[in-house]
């Protein structure tokens, strides 16, 4: 019973240190919303676009989004989101609307950091406006900058 027990105890700390990442667009996407952001190269754009407007990944999207939100209404928690909610939320509801953009979300207390690259200036004024679609976004602090693809050299 002691070993059953710990591995519950093991699974459940894992799961919650896996939980505590920073949510990222893409693989691409800075680590941190602390860091700097740097210019995606111009190839590493275009699969970033590919990937955030190809119909599969729209529906993985949009099935994430769903199950979270029927999970905390369920749960009675409608409009109490925890921060890991919170990060994927937004980071779906900005790949999906925000092709070629290399962003990383996090969230504390409702108050959401995106930070990170985005190919224009159009996409970079949409990104507090998403944001906030998402239920319990309080506030949305935007550390990103626009930064065109670099050509190859």
């Amino acid at each position: 019973m002691k070993k059953v027990t710990a591995f519950v105890i093991s699974g459940l700390l894992l799961l919650s240190a896996a939980a505590c990442d920073t949510a990222k667009t893409n693989v691409e996407s800075p680590n941190t919303t602390k860091t700097n952001a740097q210019a995606p190269a111009q190839d590493t754009a275009q699969k970033t676009q590919n990937d955030a407007t190809s119909e599969v990944r729209r529906r993985q999207l949009n099935s994430d989004t769903r199950s979270r939100e029927q999970r905390d209404t369920v749960a009675g928690s409608d409009n109490e989101r925890t921060a890991g909610d919170l990060k994927s939320e937004v980071r779906s509801k900005l790949e999906a609307n925000l092709p070629a953009s290399q962003l990383a979300v996090d969230a504390k207390d409702g108050a959401v950091t995106v930070s990170g690259t985005v190919p224009t200036q159009q996409q970079f004024n949409k990104i507090e406006p998403l944001a906030k679609e998402i239920n319990g976004v309080k506030s949305v602090t935007v550390k990103a900058t626009v930064a065109p693809a670099k050509p190859k050299s």
